[in-house]
């Protein structure tokens, strides 16, 4: 028996009927709930005091806490683990709910993003709530990048990894962006990306960006003692290094 399942066989009816009204309170409102509240809706009629006899029970097993003082209380983390695992009753689907589901798996199987869309969507209406799907993040090495243009403000990139797995993000580009630069950048990437996953290419860019920012930074500096730039407005948003002419 988990530790759980242990607590909640523990407890006697009001217990349980404190907590899960406690839980389901906090979970309608965001809000501690507190013991005057809980007496007006008990099944029993029990006095604030005995509720806040068996709230502060709760709260020294760990389910229930108070965020300060003088407050309602609110589920732990534990204790939403065991409102889930041992009190939340859950009906069973209806035919023509399982029939969505059922449906979002038969179009365009190979189209990923797409499939989760139409969980996410189809979840919703059935719960009438809000959904959330997450795809485990695909950690092969990257095998290709590719940046193609769509509007002045919009790009897609087109990611090629190195097991045949492919991914179209779209996103926006910096403003005055071009074709030819978004080449560079993608030769540029490519070169850095060669047989490192997601996850390390970003590690790898972050570090090349804090290396290419200290070599400017020496440079402009020896070009300031050297008597051959400025800077002007140092210190300020609008800081800018001026490289002065020479005559011949």
């Amino acid at each position: 028996m988990s530790d759980n399942s242990q607590l909640l066989s523990e407890m006697n009816d009001r217990t349980r009927e404190v907590f899960r009204r406690v839980v389901q309170g906090y979970l309608d409102s965001g809000d501690p709930v507190g013991s005057r509240t809980l007496t007006r809706t008990m099944s029993e009629k029990v006095s604030a005091a005995t509720v806040r006899n068996v709230m502060s029970d709760l709260e020294f097993m760990g389910l229930l806490g108070s965020p300060h003082t003088s407050a309602g209380r609110i589920p732990t983390q534990q204790g939403l683990r065991m409102f889930v695992d041992g009190l939340l009753e859950v009906n069973e689907l209806e035919t023509n709910d399982r029939q969505r589901i059922d449906e979002t798996m038969g179009r365009n199987s190979g189209d990923v993003g797409g499939l989760l869309d139409r969980v996410g969507a189809a979840l919703s209406g059935v719960t009438q709530g809000a959904s959330l799907v997450l795809a485990p993040k695909h950690e092969a090495a990257i095998k290709h990048i590719e940046f193609v243009p769509l509007a002045a403000d919009r790009a897609l990139v087109v990611l090629v990894f190195s097991d045949g797995h492919v991914e179209n993000r779209v996103f926006n580009p910096p403003l005055g962006a071009t074709p030819s630069s978004m080449r560079e950048a993608a030769n540029f990437l490519n070169a850095l990306a060669e047989g490192k996953t997601l996850t390390e290419l970003g590690t790898t860019i972050r570090r090349e960006i804090d290396s290419r920012r200290q070599e400017i930074d020496v440079l402009a500096r020896q070009l300031v003692d050297s008597g051959l730039a400025v800077w002007e407005g140092q210190g300020e948003s609008y800081e800018r290094l001026i490289v002065r002419g020479r005559s011949n």
